[in-house]
């Protein structure tokens, strides 16, 4: 569901100033401190919840009682770095009061195939100032075409296992292992994510690690599957959750009962969604978007929105040129999706410590 948004996305931001392509070493991330590792900030959602668990199907702290994340996710940071800098990146945890940063980084698209060392550094570099303003940094692996992951299994496996080997130490870190595979099997989604995360446990044997379901993250929904499929053949290991995408301009009551369902077999954890359609354009559907809202915060499923940026798609946060400047609390730099979404994420989940 997400093809038409990144054809989009090529073509409008290849000639955007900032746009990290084909470096011949590591480059810092514009806009962000080179500095050791982090400490989280106490009172922080990160330094409150801790080390997250699976509990039945409910994702839960340290305390093992259920919570809801709520965040953002970056836009692919082969074209939006210049959107994650120090001034955005202290709104969304202050002023949106956000719980978590996706941090999108694609694989072909001019991504991390293209100079796997500067792609590393970047996330290593992000997952450092989500830390220092106490935010979970969830690590995407943005595969997405071809949509089979075991086309990216051994870039995977050396990914994740030099971030596993460098953050095992922390507990805000949450692995997501495959963004959206499609036109391929549960079984063989399933083949991958038990190749990945042996290779992630070697090193890190108790954060939180998330698999893409088969049909764009829709447990096979939107390829015509049974997302039963899933529940009776559960990936083999510990401490897993299944992801679920959605766009509510395109999927109406038929994904939010599959959601709705789901949620009470298996641990799922909504990556990404967007109030528009799949996109990441045309007009807000507000009032699909809602009913969603009220069923993860009913459910505690938590969620991230797509996307922290000012692209000219109705689904980034900001308006266009936003970016290019620093100024980002408030309200008068966003698209109405913006306001909308800034406004649920700051409502945020009352954290149980006993």
């Amino acid at each position: 569901m997400a093809r038409l948004r990144i054809a989009l996305a090529l073509a409008a931001t290849l000639a955007l100033p900032g746009v990290l392509v084909g470096a011949a070493q590591a480059a810092p991330t514009p806009g962000l401190s080179t500095q050791a590792a982090a400490a989280l900030p106490a009172g922080s959602p990160a330094a409150v919840n801790g080390q997250l668990k699976v509990c039945g199907v409910k994702l839960c702290n340290k305390y093992g009682k259920p919570i809801q994340l709520r965040g953002m996710s970056t836009h692919g940071i082969q074209w939006y770095s210049q959107c994650v800098k120090t001034a955005s990146l202290d709104a969304l945890a202050g002023d949106w009061k956000a719980d978590v940063l996706r941090i999108s980084m694609y694989i072909q698209e001019d991504g991390y195939e293209t100079n796997p060392r500067k792609f590393t550094d970047m996330v290593h570099g992000y997952i450092e100032e989500a830390t220092k303003r106490g935010l979970y940094a969830l690590v995407d692996w943005h595969q997405l075409d071809p949509g089979d992951p075991n086309y990216n299994t051994s870039r995977a496996k050396t990914f994740f296992k030099e971030i596993a080997q460098r953050h095992k130490d922390k507990t805000n870190i949450i692995y997501d292992i495959a963004n959206e595979p499609n036109n391929v099997s549960w079984a063989k989604v399933k083949s991958y994510a038990e190749q990945v995360i042996p290779v992630i446990r070697a090193e890190d044997s108790d954060s939180l690690v998330l698999v893409g379901t088969n049909g764009w993250s829709t447990f096979g929904h939107s390829d015509g599957k049974d997302p039963q499929d899933v529940v009776k053949n559960k990936v083999s290991a510990s401490n897993v959750m299944y992801t679920f995408h959605f766009y509510a301009g395109d999927h109406g009551s038929d994904y939010l009962a599959v959601l709705s369902k789901l949620a009470d077999q298996v641990p799922v954890f909504v990556t990404e969604f967007g109030t528009q359609k799949a996109s990441g354009d045309g007009s807000n559907n507000f009032t699909q978007s809602q009913k969603y809202i009220d069923l993860m915060n009913a459910k505690k499923i938590s969620w991230v929105n797509w996307n922290f940026s000012d692209d000219e798609r109705s689904g980034a946060v900001f308006k266009p040129g936003t970016c290019s400047g620093s100024s980002f609390t408030g309200t008068s730099k966003l698209k109405p999706a913006g306001v909308w979404i800034r406004d649920r994420i700051r409502t945020a989940d009352d954290f149980p410590t006993s």
